[in-house]
């Protein structure tokens, strides 16, 4: 900025703000986007695989709700 423009109001600094917001959700969209069609692309070209992997994570996630279930019956059962 140059001694010749004025400085920016608070208006105009929420505007450019705001602006760069919207770029950088439009950005994060867009390598979204990108990411959910490489795994799609990898899904279909190794359909077993994301079949083993997806098996993988559903196990996870039952051990661990499995796990926490058991330590909150310990929790209510020393109480």
């Amino acid at each position: 900025m140059d001694e010749t423009t004025p400085p920016a109001t608070a208006t105009e600094q929420e505007a450019s703000l705001l602006d760069q917001a919207r770029d950088a959700l439009s950005d994060a969209g867009d390598a979204i986007r990108d990411a959910v069609d490489g795994v799609v692309d990898a899904a279909k070209e190794h359909p077993a695989a994301a079949a083993a992997i997806a098996a993988g994570a559903a196990a996870a996630v039952a051990g661990a709700a499995y796990g926490i279930s058991k330590l909150r019956e310990k929790d209510t059962a020393d109480s």
